[in-house]
Order: structure tokens, then sequence, then C-alpha cells
């Protein structure tokens, strides 16, 4: 399996940096990294880490105005992409068809080969523009989820709660890495 993680220049880096960590414990999985340039940025703001120490996870990185990347053609086979976090800025270049650097060329070709792209929007609060702007790449056929923590999990750390939105975006392209915590129902 292949996927390409696109990280954006919303807070949240955390979320593609575990992505990352996961996928790559997981036999079998590739993985493509493209960077914003503000994604570069917020990792030294939100993370103890470089750019270059988040690249040394991935399998290929490309570098984001690389229009010419594997990544950038339909001809290139992939399973999909998630980008996370997801930027109001790249959402809404996303929603537009605006593929002025790789990372949102690498959406949009996602998109138009059928791909299965999922886009982890960190904003908050939301005023109509961006419910908008997830309405429409919804309707173009991205799955939006929202990294937005559970509960029934009885989540005790941040570290909890970032593996179990991390956790339930992999469920998505049918990869378990065992850090979810599974809903049973109500045990009496």
């Amino acid at each position: 399996m292949r996927l390409i993680i696109g990280m954006a220049g919303a807070s949240g880096i955390v979320y593609g940096i575990r992505l990352l960590e996961i996928m790559k414990a997981v036999d079998g999985l590739e993985t493509h990294l493209v960077m914003s340039k503000t994604a570069r940025m917020n990792a030294t703001i939100e993370t103890d880490m470089k750019a270059d120490q988040i690249e040394a996870i991935a399998d290929v990185v490309h570098n984001v105005n690389d229009l010419a990347a594997s990544i950038s053609s339909g001809s290139y086979p992939t399973d999909g992409m998630v980008v996370a976090p997801c930027s109001m800025k790249s959402l809404s270049a996303i929603a537009h068809s605006y593929a002025d650097n790789l990372l949102v060329r690498a959406a949009d070709v996602t998109l138009k080969e059928g791909r299965r792209l999922v886009l982890m929007p960190r904003e908050t609060p939301l005023h109509v523009g961006h419910c908008k702007l997830m309405h429409e790449v919804a309707l173009m056929g991205a799955i939006v989820a929202p990294p937005m923590p559970a509960f029934y999990n009885r989540p005790q750390t941040i570290d909890d709660i970032v593996n179990h939105s991390v956790g339930r975006v992999l469920d998505l392209f049918g990869v378990d890495p065992g850090v979810v915590k599974r809903w049973q129902g109500l045990l009496k």
C-alpha cells in the first residue's frame, strides 16, 4: 500500500507526525510526504522536531514546489492521501482545484483518479465559508475528518487522543495498527 501524507500549515502537526510514525511500523506500507512551508515552520513551534526529522520518518519526501514529482501524476499509483493537518488555505485550494503547489496538486490528482482523500481540517471556530469549503470537498469525494476527540475510550493522555484520531483515519484505508480502543457497546 502506498499513501501520501500532506502536512499543511494549520496547528496540529502532531497528527501528521503520528500518522507517519504509526505507518512506519506497518509492513508493506509506503509513505510519501509533502510538507507546506508553514507546516515546516509549525513543526518547530509545536514540537521538538525539525522538518528534516519529520521527513526522516517518511519513505519518500517530496518538495512542495516540485510539481513534476511522481505524486503529481495520476499515472503514479497510490492508494490515497491524508492531509493532516489541513489548513483552511489548503482546504480552499483543494476545493477550487488551485494546484499551485505539490500538496494541493497531489490532492487534486487523488480526487480525479477516484482515490480516497482524507482531510483533517484544524480550525475553530468555523465560519460559514469554512463549512462551505468542507461541503464542497465532500461533494468532490473527499472525506472530511476533523480531529475531534472521542471520550468513550477514556483517554488519559494527549497521545491517547491523537492516536485515536489517527487510528480512525487509518481505518478509512483498511489499516488497523491497533491504536484505536474500539467501542464494544454498553457492558453490563
